[in-house]
């Protein structure tokens, strides 16, 4: 049921973000608006327009929701991926620091700031320049600047 609903929200999500996808919904407006002189503005014409908006709102606040959700907990994951890799980096102090609480997490944002002001940004680049060659390969690195 789970992968059902996954695979599901990702193709709705993919097609409502498509121009087309507008461009339809605005076209079923327009000729809504439309054909309003020909049934005499009535409220079942009006009601028509409020109800399919209503649910397809509805419903696509929890596609949107899970599209989000899923984006969120990969860009997390591979966040962690690359602390973990690297050399150096303070993993034990972020690697799953989204399960912190609100608090938790601006007390490490705070120190942080207060860490970066105290370190201008060419001590950090000359720090991290000297730390030796980068172990990408030549034709993966940027050009430099010379």
């Amino acid at each position: 049921m789970n992968q059902f609903f996954t695979d599901i929200a990702s193709r709705i999500s993919a097609l409502a973000g498509r121009a087309a996808t507008f461009l339809i919904a605005t076209l079923i407006i327009v000729v809504w608006a439309a054909t309003g002189p020909l049934f005499g503005f009535a409220d079942t014409w009006q009601l028509v327009v409020n109800t399919g908006t209503t649910i397809i709102t509805f419903l696509m606040v929890f596609l949107i929701q899970n599209t989000q959700n899923r984006d969120s907990v990969a860009i997390q994951a591979k966040l962690d991926e690359l602390l973990r890799a690297l050399t150096g980096a303070r993993e034990g102090d972020f690697i799953g620091v989204e399960h912190l609480t609100d608090d938790e997490i601006e007390a490490i944002r705070a120190k942080l700031e207060r860490v970066a002001a105290k370190k201008p940004v060419k001590q950090v680049k000359a720090a991290a320049s000297s730390k030796g060659k980068s172990k990408r390969p030549a034709s993966r690195r940027a050009p430099s600047k010379s």
